[in-house]
């Protein structure tokens, strides 16, 4: 299948490194060659780490090979199937959607990679709102097993089956999600990350404090607070602007430290601060 990604971040990266992985040509486009070329360097040191554990199927390098990284959406033009993974902002999304229905070809199917902006909303900018689906991969996506198969309301049962399908064959676990604010996954965890800045703020109990309690206590992987950090501080605030704006309710306001956190620059991971420091 001849895929396309559209965005050369962390999940747009991931997206189209699995993607190649599973044997598809991958055609990633970013606006800015810097991107891309950071967006390559991560697929490749990415698949460098796999290929040293042994659990890549082929050659690391024959795997990089398959994606073609490009500033031109004109090049998504003979894709099957086209996955955006831009930044989490309606305006940007729909405006793309729009675009990718102008140079894809006709039944090529389009997804999105939102973890919580409406499927029909983005559906509504194009001629093919049934095969409009969302495709919600997790970080780090070559890693994580779960994809978020978002079902629009005037997506068809044939794109929603053949997303199905094809999140098994690249080894990932769909589970359906009607097209609500923040669908499944980030309608309960957001929420939870949005407290755990809450209580933060109150000075209840140290960064630390919290994360160990729901480590230890609740036996999560990682605490709300690092796993905030390592989705993006800015990520986060998209997604609770969201669920406050679309659910109408007061209980989805974004935390004040949160806020402040993305206004002073600290996004987690990627810019070195965030709750946490990182060298």
């Amino acid at each position: 299948m001849r895929v396309g990604v559209v965005g050369a971040g962390t999940m747009g990266a991931g997206i189209a490194q699995t993607f190649a992985t599973a044997g598809h040509d991958v055609t990633m486009v970013d606006v800015a060659d810097a991107q891309l070329a950071r967006g390559m360097k991560a697929i490749a040191a990415s698949l460098a780490k796999l290929e040293e554990k042994g659990a890549l199927p082929a050659a690391a390098s024959d795997i990089a090979a398959r994606v073609r990284a490009t500033t031109d959406i004109a090049a998504l033009a003979g894709a099957e199937l086209v996955v955006e993974a831009a930044f989490e902002d309606p305006a940007i999304k729909q405006e793309l959607f729009a675009t990718l229905d102008r140079v894809t070809k006709s039944d090529a199917i389009l997804a999105s990679n939102t973890s919580s902006i409406s499927i029909d909303g983005l559906a509504a900018r194009t001629a093919r709102p049934a095969r409009v689906v969302g495709m919600h991969f997790m970080n780090p996506v070559p890693l994580m097993r779960l994809v978020e198969v978002v079902r629009g309301e005037r997506t068809s049962d044939e794109t929603l089956a053949a997303i199905v399908d094809l999140a098994k064959r690249l080894g990932k676990t769909p589970v359906v999600s009607a097209d609500r604010p923040g669908f499944i996954a980030n309608r309960v965890l957001m929420p939870m990350i949005n407290e755990a800045f809450l209580v933060l703020g109150e000075k209840v109990g140290t960064a630390e404090d919290i994360d160990t309690v729901m480590t230890l206590g609740m036996n999560h992987p990682i605490g709300p607070l690092r796993l905030a950090d390592l989705i993006g501080l800015d990520v986060c605030l998209a997604i609770m602007d969201v669920l406050a704006r679309d659910l109408g309710s007061a209980k989805y306001a974004p935390a004040p430290d949160l806020r402040r956190l993305v206004g002073e620059g600290r996004l987690g991971r990627k810019t070195g601060r965030g709750v946490y420091e990182y060298r």
